[in-house]
């Protein structure tokens, strides 16, 4: 059974109560049970962290064992090459994702110190991006 994990960055948990009209009003972890039902055939994981330390530590942990990496960072995207960095030191695919289209957004948004060391980048399609970078590994 493939093993994936989502991780999830900085204001990300407070996803349904936080700027709805860009990122929603579904929390994430509902959002994840459904997520879990929909591919029963993997071994579907979740972790979020508000800390940049805390995030490569994981991405540490699973970068050797599991099968893929969803990344959405938040605006350590746009500001970390150590998770860039860290991104590029593991050997488990990385596919980094954003709930907006952040070329729509404010023009600092529009670079990624991620995306270099991913497999791919999804953006815009809501919270289906995520289901999206999971059909990408299976």
């Amino acid at each position: 059974m493939k093993k994936i994990i989502i991780i999830n960055g900085p204001n990300l948990n407070l996803l349904g109560v936080r700027e709805t009209s860009i990122y929603g009003n579904q929390d994430f972890i509902s959002y994840f049970e459904g997520l879990k039902g929909d591919f029963q055939e993997l071994e579907l994981h979740y972790y979020q962290s508000n800390h940049e330390g805390a995030i490569i530590d994981k991405l540490h942990e699973v970068g050797f064992s599991y099968d893929g990496v969803i990344l959405n960072a938040g605006a350590f995207t746009h500001t970390s090459v150590a998770i860039g960095d860290a991104i590029a030191g593991i050997k488990t695919p990385v596919v980094e994702v954003h709930i907006s289209n952040v070329h729509q957004r404010e023009t600092f948004r529009h670079h990624s110190y991620l995306a270099k060391n991913c497999v791919g980048v999804i953006c815009g399609f809501g919270l289906n991006s995520y289901k999206l970078a999971i059909h990408s590994f299976v």
